[in-house]
Formats: structure tokens, sequence, C-alpha cells
């Protein structure tokens, strides 16, 4: 099953993501990951749930193949609401939601990891958002939510990423490990939260939500229509046709070239 759950164990549920090769979800993915995150968080044994995902990466956003396969906007529509849908999931669950993020977070990965409670990485995972390489905008919202607003701009101009360290360095990734402790690091976090009473970690997560500065699916919704708007114009068309090619200028490092042309190579 390419989203699954685990037996909850100690009040924990993991969800976890495996759409091979890259975590580059289609449309019905961001659907599937909504509903077991919503359905996990619904259960009364549950008090924690743990977000991650199989294979090289944690996500790579959307299926961008899913989208140019598409004669019309269908695929854009359904992938412009199931972000949204995954994401709302991810912050109105009703308990605490721990992201494992290893290798890759980019694109709807940042929107989901955004909107969780609590982050733990291993020390090879980076973070960004590439949507201006790929004809995209979007997930700005939830990017602001792990680095301070100037970084976050200049991370979102450039397609940069930012290391696990970074984000700890600003408080945002909970701790940074190697990758084969990445899941036992994020479940013993979960289970740390999960001894709480589970009553008051609901009202205590609805309380943190109710007091949030900014309205994440208002912002994130704003957004998604500039998204639209380069889709209708051509615009995104264009740039996705040159992804990965001669036309981003950038300087890159080799490692950076190298995940470049990987995601070309698989959905991304």
């Amino acid at each position: 099953m390419p989203v699954s759950t685990s037996v909850p164990d100690g009040g924990v549920a993991v969800v976890t993501v495996d759409y091979a090769p890259v975590n580059a979800l289609p449309v019905r993915g961001w659907y599937d990951l909504a509903d077991a995150v919503r359905a996990a968080g619904r259960d009364p044994e549950v008090r924690c749930v743990v977000l991650a995902a199989a294979g090289r990466g944690f996500n790579a956003g959307v299926d961008i193949k899913e989208m140019q396969r598409d004669v019309g906007h269908q695929a854009l529509i359904g992938a412009n609401r199931g972000c949204y849908e995954a994401f709302s999931a991810v912050y109105e669950c009703e308990v605490p939601v721990v992201a494992a993020v290893q290798g890759f977070c980019l694109g709807g990965g940042i929107g989901l990891v955004g909107n969780a409670d609590a982050i733990v990485a291993s020390d090879d995972a980076t973070f960004g958002l590439p949507e201006l390489d790929r004809g995209a905008l979007g997930a700005a919202t939830h990017l602001a939510r792990l680095v301070p607003q100037h970084l976050m701009r200049a991370l979102y101009y450039t397609s940069r990423t930012a290391t696990a360290a970074e984000l700890h360095a600003h408080g945002s990734v909970w701790r940074v490990v190697p990758r084969t402790e990445l899941h036992a690091a994020a479940l013993e976090l979960a289970h740390e939260m999960a001894r709480k009473d589970g009553t008051l970690l609901r009202l205590a997560k609805a309380a943190i939500n109710g007091i949030d500065p900014v309205d994440v699916h208002r912002s994130y919704r704003f957004e998604q229509g500039f998204t639209f708007e380069a889709n209708l114009s051509g615009l995104a068309d264009r740039i996705r046709d040159g992804f990965g090619g001669a036309a981003n200028d950038r300087t890159t490092t080799a490692k950076e070239q190298e995940q470049k042309e990987q995601e070309q190579e698989d959905p991304a």
C-alpha cells in the first residue's frame, strides 16, 4: 500500500508513505494521506501520530508527470485540492503529529512538515521549495513556519535547500540523528507525548492551533491562486518543459545537480 498505517503501539500510530521511486505523490496519494492522518487522529487509542516515508527521501512534492499527461487542468486542480487536504489533515489532526524526515523534503513535503507539531530529521535531510524551477508556487506559508522570514524568501526565490542541521539551529527541527536512528528517534519523541492524557492532549492541540498567528488554510489557499494563474497563462508549462535543463542558469553544486537530474528522471 502506498499509504499505510501501522497498528497503534503505546498510543502511537505511524502513517507511512511509499510512492517509489521518490515519493512524488499523485492526486489520489494526497487524498489517501489526508484520510490516513485524519483516521489516526480520530482513533481514541491514539495520542500521537508519526508521519514517515519509505525510500530515498521523505517527499518530492506532486507528480509533475501526472500533470503533464493531462490535456486540461483537472490534474492541477486535483493536486491543488489534494495538497490542501493533506496539509490540513496534518494541521487539524486531533493529536500531535511528529514528522520523521529523511533525504529530500521538497515542495509538498514542506507543506506536510510545516504543519506538523514536531520534526525529527536524519542528518542527510534537506528542506526546500524548488517551485520556481517547476513552474509552480505555494507552501511559502509552511516554509515560513520553519525558518525566519528573510531566509524563507531567499530560499524560495533561489530554490535552494536548507539542511536538517540548519533547521535545528533555527529551532524548527527537534533532533537530528543518523538515518539508521530516525525511526527510533521519532518514536521516542512520539511516545513521550503519548504518555500524556489523551483528552488533555487533544485540548492542547486545539488550543495551540487556536492561537496560531497565521491562518495556514487561508494563507496557503491564497498562494494556490497564483499557481493556477501561472498554469492558465502557459508560463508553468514552459518552465516545466525546461525543468533541469540549460534554461536554469543558477549555479549549483555537483550534489545539487545530481539531485535535480534524478528528480527529472523520476516522477517529481
